[in-house]
């Protein structure tokens, strides 16, 4: 059900401090907190001794205390204190998952860590470059993370869902260009020649026409990048009102998924006037989103068996992007026996040395 072996964003930095804090992502419940160096630490949030949550006991040094019976663990999972004993039981540790804080976020790879290569975490810096102004939102979505992908590889929703905000019928009108390069799959609209959408040309004090622009990049499995704009008739995508919207989807279990959301902008990067328009504005669509993905979970829960989606033209990033989801889970699962039987293997290797 999960591609495991990629790097998810579990948090923003600055939801992550020295007091524990919980998330769980692909069903892993995961502790974060931070060292006395402030580095980023990710834990599994179960205690070895009796599965009680690490989350909700606290940091002592670059250590985390269980709430319950104060077992100790390092910011390497092992356990280095047992109250009232000297000893410490060989198991007593906790998976201890590779970390990456970046651009304003933390990323957790949930697989094998020894695939884990922190160069494989999208680009994100227009979040940080003092050329740009950010929204951010963070979002719970009811649904599963497979519904998002779509809905953020098929835009002609705009069109219906998001009238009042950033959709207009020209939208459907045109086709869409399908790229593919290793796991990204890249998803380019060009309308020539059109007006603005109603949220850009408040903000933007846009008037006219306008060829606007939209590429959605997506990282099978975790990460949207959307080049989004408007420029002048003819006139080359660089020189236009450009934003970047950043997109990491996280699922949390098969029906519910976290949602970080970064919009970045060139233009009128010092108005606070448009920076909270837009934080509102795109609030609106998430919410939008929010609803009409929830409602497609619960028809997604009960539509009968053997019936399945009907793809169209505009859905040509959906359908490439779901063979190389498919080609990744297809690949873990042909590995996992294999990593189990040297897991299994690997204590009587040691007692045998």
């Amino acid at each position: 059900m999960y591609v495991l072996n990629t790097w998810y964003v579990a948090a923003w930095s600055n939801e992550v401090t020295r007091k524990p804090v919980r998330r769980v992502i692909c069903e892993q419940p995961i502790v974060l907190f931070r060292r006395q160096d402030n580095a980023a630490v990710a834990l599994a949030d179960r205690c070895a001794h009796r599965a009680f949550p690490l989350s909700a006991g606290r940091t002592i040094g670059d250590s985390v205390e269980c709430g319950y019976h104060g077992f100790t663990y390092g910011a390497d999972g092992v356990c280095t204190k047992v109250p009232g004993q000297t000893t410490v039981p060989e198991r007593a540790r906790v998976r201890k998952y590779p970390v990456v804080e970046k651009d304003g976020w933390i990323w957790v790879w949930t697989g094998d860590a020894e695939l884990a290569d922190p160069a494989d975490v999208p680009d994100t810096h227009w979040m940080v470059d003092p050329e740009w102004a950010t929204v951010t939102h963070s979002y719970h979505f009811k649904c599963r993370a497979s519904l998002i992908h779509d809905n953020l590889l098929d835009l002609t929703h705009e069109s219906f869902l998001h009238k009042t905000t950033v959709g207009d019928d020209y939208i459907y009108e045109h086709g869409i260009t399908v790229e593919v390069e290793g796991n990204v799959v890249s998803v380019d609209r060009l309308m020539p020649s059109v007006a603005a959408p109603p949220l850009y040309a408040e903000t933007m004090d846009a008037r006219g026409l306008f060829d606007r622009f939209h590429c959605t990049e997506f990282f099978v499995p975790n990460m949207h990048v959307l080049h989004s704009g408007i420029t002048g008739v003819g006139r080359p995508r660089e020189e236009g009102y450009l934003i970047k919207v950043l997109n990491g989807i996280t699922p949390i279990d098969e029906h519910n998924a976290w949602y970080y959301y970064a919009f970045s902008r060139n233009f009128a990067v010092d108005n606070e006037q448009a920076t909270e328009e837009l934080r509102v504005g795109l609030g609106t669509v998430l919410d939008e989103d929010a609803e009409a993905l929830e409602a497609q979970e619960i028809g997604m829960q009960t539509r009968p068996d053997g019936e399945h989606d009907v793809l169209i033209a505009q859905d040509g990033g959906v359908a490439k992007a779901r063979r190389i989801f498919n080609a990744l889970l297809k690949k873990e699962h042909q590995a996992r026996p294999q990593v189990q039987e040297a897991a299994r293997l690997e204590p009587a290797a040691a007692r045998n040395g």
